[in-house]
């Protein structure tokens, strides 16, 4: 090899491991949060580790919701009790142990009552998410996330929120639009 093709070829090595490394690239960085009552936001959360590479995490509640719970014609509905006490916070099965890992977090949710629902407080409040970028999703049959969002941001307002998304019926070609930005 002549040495100028040596030289060549060094420098294309320096130009590749200075291009800046983005969010899509660090998988071990990225934590897609999600609950998920029924099976529709966890589906958004799924797409959302495909497109990043992320680490998938079920926010979890200690006692599972079943249908009755859910109801939310009814307001006696652990769902719709939860929903009218801005100070409820169910319980988690387990809490993330390695949030430090991590520089971004997607958290993700249905919308009940135009709002994020409360576990999703529980899950904030139950972790260090200083310094992280955190990104809201949610799915919802009605409603969009702009109240959702700004309920959190107002609640948390020391947490580096992005603008977040409502997901549904996303594809992944959507969300690797929605994750570039």
């Amino acid at each position: 090899m002549t040495t100028m093709k040596v030289k060549g070829m060094i420098m294309v090595v320096i130009m590749m491991l200075c291009i800046p490394i983005n969010a899509q690239t660090q998988s071990d960085k990225t934590l897609v949060a999600y609950f998920s009552a029924t099976g529709t936001t966890e589906k958004a959360a799924k797409l959302i580790v495909e497109v990043t590479g992320g680490t998938l995490y079920e926010i979890q509640p200690e006692k599972e919701y079943v249908t009755a719970d859910l109801d939310w014609h009814d307001k006696s509905s652990r769902s719709s009790v939860e929903m009218s006490n801005a100070k409820s916070r169910p319980a988690l099965k387990s809490k993330p142990e390695n949030l430090a890992d991590y520089d971004i977090i997607y958290i993700g949710f249905p919308i009940w009552w135009n709002s994020a629902p409360r576990i999703i407080n529980t899950f904030i409040e139950s972790g260090d998410f200083a310094g992280k970028m955190i990104i809201p999703f949610a799915t919802s049959g009605s409603s969009s996330i702009s109240n959702a969002e700004k309920e959190l941001q107002e609640t948390y307002p020391d947490m580096k929120w992005q603008k977040g998304r409502l997901l549904n019926g996303a594809t992944k070609e959507d969300i690797k639009k929605w994750t570039k930005k």
